[in-house]
């Protein structure tokens, strides 16, 4: 504490009047505190003293014992050297009068939750496997999982029935303790969960003999799951208030359930769009003609031109996988055609595709002629990019 002679007038610290009430104080007190708080002001060394000024004259005056003695004797009522005063204010004691101030200011520790209220259940998670296809077009399926209930005995409270809960001792019910501590800029207020009780507010001596005083108890429960279409892999699907039961009254949580989709043996997914890629033969590619493409919906026919090239890629719009949204909106189905080439002809054949070369040896002539299931037409010029149905 500075010399009681340079100490300025607690109330003129303030700004308040000498008939202040504690609502002046604390309200005075806070537009100071708040301005000039260390953590507001970092290395301001004449904030700081503004900030222990004001500290101490509001710690002083909003004491109503401590306030009688300053209007009667004023700073040497609090001098341990003075002749009439006492040194019974001790700087160390403001904790309880700033915990809350400092508490909803600046966050130092102080934040108060209501443990006792209702609270929300925790939220399970779990994990189905499904096929390509189920996850395409969507589909239902059933799975076991062990749910708490509400203790049938005790109501969930916990208590053998007739020995209701007491009150916490220690925090007389608020599931809450404050403990205050000096720190280097004043005291710090923190709040905690109560140990004894762990928030509760209540104290269980004779626990429920059916739940061992949890409040609950567990059972296998079958539970239907709606996966929609077009899902994808790693996906969730939230059930609401099908999780863990709430506490003192509070909602059930959530059980979330997350999609793991089988790969497929033709098809591939980018979001909404399905991509595979159907062999052709030589003949195929070279004649045209109709083909059968596979598709999620099943055989798709298609008609080729001839003389298709190898790793053209055709469009068959819509062919694709539902939106969440609309079931009825579908992505494409984008096709590579794959044109494969014999490696291992006859003789014979080989005399046919020699005789089918044009003098230059650079196109391929019309010819009726067929041999070993190869049959050749007219060569055409290498489409580029996709054909659209």
């Amino acid at each position: 504490m500075a010399e009681v002679a340079d100490k300025k007038d607690a109330y003129e610290v303030l700004g308040v009047s000498r008939n202040a009430n504690d609502n002046d104080l604390k309200k005075a007190y806070r537009v100071l505190a708040k301005k000039y708080h260390p953590d507001a002001n970092p290395g301001d060394k004449e904030a700081e003293e503004r900030f222990k000024e004001a500290s101490e004259a509001y710690a002083i005056l909003s004491n109503e014992e401590n306030r009688k003695k300053y209007d009667q004797y004023g700073w040497t009522a609090f001098d341990p050297n003075g002749n009439g005063g006492d040194s019974g204010f001790d700087f160390a004691d403001m904790g309880d009068i700033f915990g809350d101030i400092f508490g909803d200011m600046f966050g130092g520790g102080a934040k108060k939750t209501q443990t006792t209220g209702p609270v929300k259940g925790a939220d399970i998670k779990t994990t189905i496997r499904c096929t390509f296809e189920e996850a395409v077009f969507g589909t239902q399926t059933e799975i076991e999982l062990p749910l708490k209930d509400e203790c049938p005995v005790c109501k969930g409270t916990g208590a053998q029935p007739g020995h209701p809960a007491e009150t916490c001792g220690k925090c007389g019910g608020k599931g809450q303790v404050a403990f205050t501590q000096q720190s280097l800029f004043g005291m710090n207020r923190t709040i905690q969960t109560c140990p004894d009780c762990q928030g509760t507010g209540k104290i269980i001596k004779f626990k429920c003999s059916n739940c061992a005083g949890s409040g609950f108890v567990k059972s296998k429960k079958n539970i239907q799951i709606k996966v929609p279409a077009g899902i994808d892999n790693g996906q969730s699907i939230r059930l609401r208030e099908m999780g863990e039961p709430g506490i003192n009254g509070g909602g059930r949580g959530d059980l979330i359930v997350s999609i793991l989709v089988d790969k497929h043996a033709i098809f591939s997914r980018q979001e909404y769009d399905l991509y595979s890629t159907e062999k052709l033969s030589f003949t195929q590619a070279a004649l045209g003609g109709r083909i059968n493409l596979n598709t999620i919906d099943g055989p798709y026919e298609y008609s080729i031109q001839p003389g298709t090239q190898n790793n053209t890629k055709i469009k068959l719009k819509g062919k694709g996988v539902p939106t969440l949204r609309n079931k009825n909106v579908r992505g494409d189905h984008y096709v590579t055609l794959a044109v494969e080439v014999p490696d291992n002809l006859t003789e014979e054949q080989k005399q046919i595709l020699a005789r089918a070369k044009d003098p230059y040896g650079v196109e391929v002539r019309a010819a009726t002629d067929s041999l070993g299931g190869f049959s050749f037409g007219g060569h055409r010029k290498k489409k580029k990019g996709f054909k659209n149905l």
